[in-house]
C-alpha cells in the first residue's frame, strides 16, 4: 500500500474506505513506521467523511430475518 500511496501522493485523487478508524491503522498495520508514512501522505489533504448509523447490511439482515419469524 505504502507503494501505491507514494506513487500517487499529490498526483492523483485516492479514495480509500474502511471500517476501522484511523486511530486503529497503526495496531493493523503491525510497522509503525509504515503506518506513519502511509498516514502522513493519506490523511495530510485528505477530507475525512465520518458516518455514523447502523450498516445498511445489518438493517437488511435484521429486516430479513424479521420477515421470516412467525
Amino acid at each position: 500500500m505504502l507503494e501505491l500511496v507514494e506513487d500517487r501522493h499529490n498526483l492523483k485523487s485516492t479514495l480509500i474506505t474502511s471500517q476501522m478508524p484511523v486511530d486503529h491503522w497503526h495496531e493493523l498495520n503491525g510497522d509503525s513506521t509504515l503506518a506513519d508514512a502511509n498516514l502522513d501522505q493519506l490523511v495530510h489533504n485528505a477530507h475525512r467523511v465520518p458516518l455514523k448509523g447502523e450498516s445498511p447490511r445489518t438493517k437488511q439482515a435484521k429486516l430479513a430475518k424479521s420477515e421470516h419469524t412467525f
